[in-house]
This record gives structure tokens, sequence and C-alpha cells, in this order.
């Protein structure tokens, strides 16, 4: 599943060379543990640079792991195709196998209706509720403006704004009573 994940945005120290980042048509250039810079055809033509949180460089340092213990075990038989995510073979993914395993999953889940375009769409709403602000989720969403991603994403500010005049009615209620 973090195929998924990555696709709608490791341990990568200098064990990892370039060539084990690109995906179908990513391709990803590390400046540090942290930091990805990512070059692919967008409906804008312009690059992202993403921050990573330690959940996705941990989950492809596990790939990259089991990259080279499929190596071991298959000998000849594994391909280096130059992709982070395969099968046991070295083999790309294709676009049906990842998309009947998202099926899977969602349907598991409850939501056998999910597009798999749906989770950009929970990337953003979760990324603003967790505090992000709109520019930077603009910039991973590769939206031309924040005023484009506030006219989408505006009615997770509205529920901020709820929850905020929450906190500040608990704030004057403390300063009040001291």
């Amino acid at each position: 599943m973090i195929q998924v994940y990555i696709s709608t945005h490791s341990y990568c120290k200098q064990s990892l060379v370039f060539s084990d980042f690109h995906l179908e048509f990513y391709r990803f250039v590390w400046d540090n543990e942290f930091v990805i810079h990512l070059f692919y055809p967008t409906k804008n033509d312009k690059s992202r640079t993403i921050a990573l949180s330690n959940f996705v460089l941990t989950a492809l340092h596990r790939a990259h792991r089991r990259k080279l213990e499929n190596k071991l075990l298959y000998g000849p038989a594994w391909e280096d195709s130059g992709f982070v995510f395969t099968d046991e073979l070295g083999h790309h993914l294709k676009h049906q196998t990842v998309y009947l395993e998202f099926k899977k999953i969602v349907t598991e889940i409850g939501a056998p209706n999910a597009r798999f375009h749906d989770l950009r769409h929970s990337f953003a709403v979760s990324s603003i509720r967790a505090g992000d602000d709109i520019k930077t989720v603009q910039e991973h969403l590769g939206h031309a403006t924040a005023a484009f991603t506030l006219d989408v994403y505006g009615h997770v500010t509205d529920q901020m704004h709820k929850e905020s005049a929450v906190r500040m009615d608990w704030f004057i209620e403390n300063v009040l009573t001291g």
C-alpha cells in the first residue's frame, strides 16, 4: 500500500543510488535523507520539492531492502528495472496490479467506490487538518496558485475555523476564571 501512498506524493543515505529512485514517469533526486525533488510530466510542467516524513523514508527503506533480498533470492532471474516498487522478480508493477490491490484495500475498509485519485484529495484534506499552511499544500499538489487550493479545499478551513472558535472559548473561559 505504500506504493499508493507515495504515488499521491527508505532509508536514503549514501547506500542508495540515484537509479534506485524512479517510478515509471517519476524521477527522484535526493538532497539529503529528508528532501526529495520530484521531476515528472505534470499539467504545468513544473517540478516539486517535497520533504518526506519518517514514515515514508522508512517505507522506502523497507522497499529497497526487499528489493535487495529478492535480488539475492532469485539470482539471474531477477531484473534490475531501476524502479522503486517492483514484483518479486524486479519487474515494474503494471497499473492494473496496483489498481487491483488498491480496490481490494478500499473494499476491505468499506469504501469500494473510492477512486485512486481520491487519495490526492485525502492527502490535501489531511495535510490541512494537520496544520499545513495552504501554500505548502498548494506546492505539494502542484496547483498554480494558493487561491485555487483554497477554492477546492476551503471547506476544510471552514471546519478549522469552527474548531478554532471552540479553542478560543476554552482559552477565554480559562483567562476569566483564572
